[in-house]
């Protein structure tokens, strides 16, 4: 799915929100809310008027890593994106060309053989092309390890359209853990951003639930709109089990992020039953295969190539999506990993529907 919609540069987040003025916190985004094709407007921190009893929000508690360092590939500078991690000790990694204002210009990787110079006498070694484009590449790190390094050297990805570099905390969301291996996301689960503690206290007071999954995003990069690679994820048995509880009974089941909905959905079987699982996945959720688990989804405003439409598309439909996006770029919502959001629910009829055919 494409959106035939403009997204001028100036809707694109530079800041995060609590940096955009005095008494601003991370729920100050604006929450774009799509019911069937009705569309409203809401601020954040509204969520829980706007969620019920009964509903089951999936969040994914990926860490963000400090996966940006930079290097030396012969006599040119370039900055190195650690993306994921590979079973057999090779990480996936993209190279990029600094310019000062982020990383916003990819460079062709290769050839198989070349080398990476790296901070403290590390060395990296790229090896073959992930994927037909070209810009992802495994490589082999020697001299030290990558956890090491980025620990000691690296930097959240950051990408031009944003103002400055900002802490790691920055890139933290509410619901992140640290992982037992180290492992985490390239880049930010971001549609989790604008949750905050005292913002998840009340979702629970109100008897909304959660069900925690994992999923180590990688690299997603402004300009390459690729369906996303696999990537590792797990759904403990204790959210399967939430999850099912929610979908038999009148709950809603609201992945927050596209990250939330590609780990459910991998661990669902045709019957729609979520099943503890853990791995890599490399499910592609389109109109044409559907959703089996997921009735919303909290998510950030994509750009009009992206894949991750085709997701949405497949959650709320075409005329749904469009009809929103035109809203969006109408009320100057924000873009990108700072931005503004968007809550997809099914529309009223559509949700009584679901639960009586669950009852049948």
């Amino acid at each position: 799915m494409t959106l035939a919609l403009h997204v001028p540069k100036g809707l694109s987040a530079r800041v995060p929100a609590e940096q955009r003025g005095p008494g601003r916190d991370r729920d100050s985004v604006r929450l774009l809310v799509t019911r069937g094709t009705d569309v409203t407007h809401h601020v954040f921190r509204e969520l829980p008027r706007l969620l019920r009893a009964g509903d089951l929000l999936v969040v994914n508690t990926s860490p963000t890593l400090a996966a940006a360092v930079d290097g030396r590939l012969g006599h040119a500078r370039v900055v190195v994106h650690f993306s994921t991690r590979g079973d057999d000790g090779r990480w996936a990694v993209e190279l990029r060309e600094p310019d000062g204002r982020g990383t916003t210009r990819a460079r062709a990787g290769g050839p198989a053989g070349a080398e990476v110079r790296l901070a403290g006498g590390v060395r990296l070694v790229l090896e073959e092309a992930l994927g037909g484009s070209g810009r992802l590449w495994w490589a082999r790190v020697s001299g030290g390890t990558v956890l090491g390094l980025l620990r000691e050297h690296g930097r959240p990805i950051r990408y031009s359209y944003t103002e400055r570099d900002q802490p790691l905390s920055a890139y933290q969301t509410v619901f992140a853990l640290p992982s037992a291996d180290g492992a985490g996301s390239a880049e930010m689960p971001s549609a989790a951003r604008p949750f905050t503690a005292r913002l998840v206290a009340e979702l629970v007071s109100r008897g909304v639930q959660f069900a925690p999954v994992t999923l180590h995003t990688g690299v997603a990069s402004a300009e390459a709109h690729e369906p996303p690679y696999p990537e590792r994820f797990a759904v403990p048995e204790a959210s399967a089990r939430l999850i099912n509880a929610a979908r038999a009974g009148d709950g809603r089941v609201v992945a927050v992020g596209t990250t939330a909905v590609r780990a459910v959905e991998s661990a669902s079987g045709s019957d729609g039953v979520v099943r503890a699982r853990e791995g890599w996945t490399d499910l592609v959720v389109t109109p044409a295969r559907g959703v089996r688990v997921v009735d919303g989804l909290l998510t950030g405003l994509h750009e009009p190539e992206a894949s991750h439409l085709l997701m949405l598309e497949a959650v709320a439909g075409r005329v749904a999506i469009e009809r929103s996006y035109e809203e969006a770029l109408r009320g100057r919502y924000l873009w990108h990993e700072f931005g503004d959001v968007h809550l997809v629910l099914p529309a009223e009829n559509a949700h009584r529907a679901h639960c009586l055919s669950n009852l049948e």
